[in-house]
């Protein structure tokens, strides 16, 4: 099946993700399709960035869950904001690319009030493993399958995976969508996100190879 734009459009799988609108999405990165979705089971509004051609393989693709404080008030406290820009440039400069944007996935799945408060615990001395821990809640409970059911609907069959997490690339590969290389998406340190970073690699076996790289300091901006 093709939309009247020409994209070819699957079924995505059991139904249980429905696709509901698309409308052309003028950003400072570039000119995107954005196409809604919606998720039956868990009734949260999805949207996929698309732009150019994606059907087929090996398109480059970045799965970026929602971090409200990172990626819309600019905190330093982690390096979401400075990912999502990252992996929106990249993707107009391939040519081609795909960014899905996970709502539901608010500090790794527990909800943005839950994350304030393992922020809080973080300020006090604890890492965010430790935080979650302590406030009775998983380290990481978020699901991808919902991501690969946006990916199948939109025809593509394999991607150039924007990750430094392995689990993303496992839970595709679960999912039924190829994972042709595992792209790392590494921005630069700071000051205030490093103990959390380090937490991530040495405590979730994030790829973060650049962290012994020294950090930027509180003034240095990378707007």
């Amino acid at each position: 099946m093709t939309d009247s734009d020409g994209t070819l459009r699957m079924d995505a799988r059991a139904k249980n993700t429905e696709r509901m609108a698309t409308v052309q999405l003028s950003t400072k990165y570039g000119v995107f399709r954005a196409i809604g979705y919606l998720d039956r089971i868990r009734g949260d509004e999805q949207i996929a960035l698309v732009y150019g051609d994606i059907t087929g393989e090996d398109v480059l693709a970045r799965l970026h869950s929602e971090c409200l404080t990172g990626d819309a008030f600019g905190s330093r406290h982690c390096e979401c904001g400075d990912q999502l820009s990252a992996a929106l440039r990249a993707i107009v400069s391939e040519g081609r690319g795909v960014l899905v944007y996970l709502q539901g996935h608010e500090g790794r799945g527990i909800g943005l009030l839950a994350k304030l408060q393992a922020m809080q615990l973080q300020a006090e001395g604890m890492d965010t493993v430790e935080a979650n821990l302590a406030l009775g809640l998983p380290v990481d409970s978020r699901d991808y399958g919902v991501a690969a059911d946006m990916l199948h609907d939109l025809g593509v069959r394999s991607v150039r995976l924007m990750s430094n997490n392995p689990l993303k690339r496992e839970a595709l590969l679960r999912h039924g969508i190829e994972v042709s290389e595992q792209v790392p998406l590494l921005t630069q340190p700071r000051e205030e996100n490093i103990f959390y970073l380090r937490a991530k690699r040495e405590r979730m076996g994030h790829l973060l190879p650049h962290l012994d790289r020294p950090p930027l300091d509180r003034t240095a901006d990378q707007s």
